[in-house]
């Protein structure tokens, strides 16, 4: 019986949780912990509006992914390359895998950074970091070509992943006694302060949090799960709960962060996931503290896992080598960019390496990548072949305008950034 056909609402609305759930878990990851931290470090409690704002964006970007993903007969890259050429399908894979590779590294210094605090001081801890990113990796790629069927079961890693971040959160924002009026003043959409160091933080929290690239995987992951135009219902629950989450679990981060560190410390003594944990071990004791460096361990390795599946789907799709993440060509892009993020954490960890030409490589990327995602979706969205039960619903497509405009906005800071980081 398919989810569309069962006549039981709580058994509909449980088949209904997954894709968006997967997408959820790239995003919340070291990145988007450090940031959303920040963002509460330096605004308090009064920026908890931009949040929701980027998370309606998300919502609605992932609905839309999802729609264009259950409508058409190919791939978001097979529709692509039918209508606008084989080199718009390579542009978007090329470019999304050169995102993902680019970032991997930090989903690797991630998963240390949840082990830091306890282990830093270990006599071994240089060849502990290293044991632990080559095990890992070599785990993870002996999982990728051990399981045939491999989407349901990292479907189901990864909600395991968001349950032990949702518990590890939840537990260290009730130890911070947030102050609930403060925070419904945070309702109210109020303009940050115009300084750079002021407005950084908040450009990464709604770039972290509205991540088109995980947005985009949601056309891929509708059809892992089998869905079609009946299942048009389905896809909206999902999106619906699985950004909802992440946009809860950003908050809870952010909140904690404004209830116990605005004010007491500064923004740039943040300088990864690990220093939140370790700012915060002082106040909520070691039991506390660990619960959050689990939160970030999870986090870490639900975005490591997903950041890597999806660049390699992705290239896969645009190069015209298949989409299904069962295929070999996906699976090996996949391995590519595992090892790619695993090399460079190695080199950073063991080393003077400096990585600031490859983050400065990485935003360039993001530039170009971001806008070309969305602007790849509503030219799909706005195909006049898609009539009757497969258009698009005019809201979706409005929130989409809405979601393009600002990557554009990111995009502008983005090349403002890296002018200024090349001419200092």
């Amino acid at each position: 019986m398919s989810d569309s056909q069962s006549k039981s609402s709580p058994g509909r609305f449980l088949r209904s949780l997954g894709p968006a759930i997967v997408v959820a878990c790239v995003v919340l990851g070291p990145g988007s912990i450090l940031t959303s931290s920040k963002v509460g470090v330096t605004h308090g409690y009064s920026m908890i509006w931009l949040l929701l704002l980027a998370g309606v964006l998300m919502f609605g970007m992932t609905a839309l992914a999802g729609r264009l993903g259950v409508t058409f007969e190919g791939s978001l890259c097979d529709e692509l390359r039918a209508r606008l050429g084989k080199p718009a399908a390579i542009v978007v894979g090329v470019v999304l895998f050169g995102i993902v590779a680019c970032f991997q590294f930090s989903n690797n210094i991630g998963v240390l950074a949840g082990l830091e605090p306890f282990l830093k001081d270990h006599p071994a801890w240089q060849t502990i970091q290293v044991a632990v990113l080559v095990g890992l990796n070599g785990v993870i790629i002996g999982v990728i070509f051990g399981f045939k069927n491999l989407y349901r079961p990292i479907e189901i890693i990864m909600m395991v992943m968001m349950g032990l971040m949702l518990l590890s959160f939840a537990v260290n924002l009730a130890f911070a006694k947030p102050d609930f009026g403060k925070m419904l003043g945070g309702l109210v959409p109020r303009v940050p302060g115009s300084s750079f160091a002021e407005l950084l933080p908040l450009f990464g929290m709604v770039a972290t949090t509205f991540s088109i690239g995980g947005a985009f995987y949601q056309g891929y992951a509708v059809r892992e799960r089998g869905w079609t135009t009946a299942n048009f219902k389905d896809g909206l629950i999902d999106s619906l709960v699985g950004i909802t989450v992440l946009t809860g679990i950003t908050m809870m981060i952010m909140i904690t962060s404004a209830s116990v560190l605005h004010g007491k410390i500064e923004p740039g003594e943040l300088k990864s996931a690990a220093d939140v944990a370790l700012q915060l071990g002082p106040l909520f004791g070691d039991s506390a503290q660990m619960l959050f460096c689990q939160g970030i361990l999870a986090g870490a390795f639900s975005s490591f896992l997903v950041n890597a599946m999806i660049g390699g789907t992705l290239l896969s799709d645009g190069l015209g080598l298949g989409s299904k993440l069962d295929g070999i060509w996906p699976k090996r892009f996949t391995v590519l960019a595992l090892l790619s993020g695993m090399g460079v954490a190695l080199l950073m960890k063991t080393t003077d390496l400096s990585i600031v030409n490859l983050i400065i490589f990485a935003q360039a990327l993001t530039v170009v990548g971001g806008p070309v995602l969305a602007g790849s979706l509503l030219y799909l969205a706005f195909r006049p072949d898609l009539q009757g039960d497969r258009r698009v619903p005019g809201w979706i497509k409005t929130i989409g305008c809405i979601g393009f405009s600002v990557t554009v906005v990111l995009a502008i800071r983005t090349i403002i950034s890296i002018s200024g980081k090349l001419s200092g």
